[in-house]
């Protein structure tokens, strides 16, 4: 099991880590800061930095998984090719620091946390997404005309207001008794420790914006989002419309 340190505090840029595994699919931490691809957030890419300072360039993070291809709790942290005399010194039980490019994380925090915004201005469910550096995708199951500019303007709103963003849980009974919780008709919530990862945009007691799932990372509030549009919305099926986001420059 790796230690996910990212899921309270999506702020850390850095940690101390030892190695657990060395396999062909890369290296296995026993705790880290990088956020391993899942929930239609890529994975974060970085550097391990060895004893000495050398840097190890880390291109991806994915789910460490067993011979059946089934999750095991690690995290699988991805070398960048050309890195064969680094990757000969690494050995389990040895001491790393673990650093992610703090930037791209960011912005996929920023768009992350507008994408339930959008949840929140379109009311419908979500059949597939993609949170990126450089965009946020996703679709809606809806057949209805999706208004642009109305969306820009919406989250424009949203974003000035700075409501908190607030990481808490609830357990799979509370869950089950408000299914409208589940935005996502494509990824469903993890089940399995009896607490399952909540996202809430909104101060307590005042106006709830988005409540739902998610183990993804985000921005504390959302004026930390800044500037974003709406860059297109498109008819990709009789029922579906895509809505894609991006950074204003």
């Amino acid at each position: 099991m790796t230690e996910e340190l990212f899921r309270q505090d999506a702020s850390l840029r850095e940690c101390g880590a030892r190695i657990t595994a060395l396999s062909e699919a890369g290296i296995e931490l026993d705790r880290t800061v990088f956020y391993p691809l899942g929930g239609g957030q890529a994975g974060d890419s970085g550097v391990l930095v060895l004893e000495g300072g050398a840097l190890l360039a880390i291109a991806d993070t994915r789910k460490a998984k067993d011979a059946a291809g089934q999750p095991t709790g690690g995290i699988v942290h991805v070398p960048a090719p050309g890195q064969e005399a680094l990757l000969a010194r690494l050995a389990p039980g040895q001491a790393v620091t673990a650093r992610i490019d703090g930037e791209r994380r960011h912005r996929m925090m920023r768009l992350h946390t507008a994408s339930h915004l959008l949840c929140h201005l379109v009311p419908h469910l979500v059949n597939g997404c993609s949170i990126t550096p450089d965009y946020a995708r996703l679709d809606f199951a809806t057949a209805e005309p999706i208004d642009k500019e109305q969306l820009t303007a919406g989250l424009a709103a949203l974003v000035a207001a700075a409501h908190p963003v607030t990481v808490a849980s609830i357990s799979d009974a509370e869950l089950d008794a408000n299914p409208q919780l589940v935005k996502s008709m494509s990824v469903q919530p993890p089940r399995g420790t009896g607490r399952i990862r909540t996202i809430r945009i909104g101060a307590a007691g005042g106006p709830l914006i988005d409540l739902q799932p998610c183990g993804g990372t985000h921005v504390a509030h959302t004026a930390e989002i800044g500037a974003v549009a709406v860059t297109k919305v498109e008819k990709k099926s009789a029922s579906t419309r895509r809505v894609v986001l991006g950074f204003v420059a």
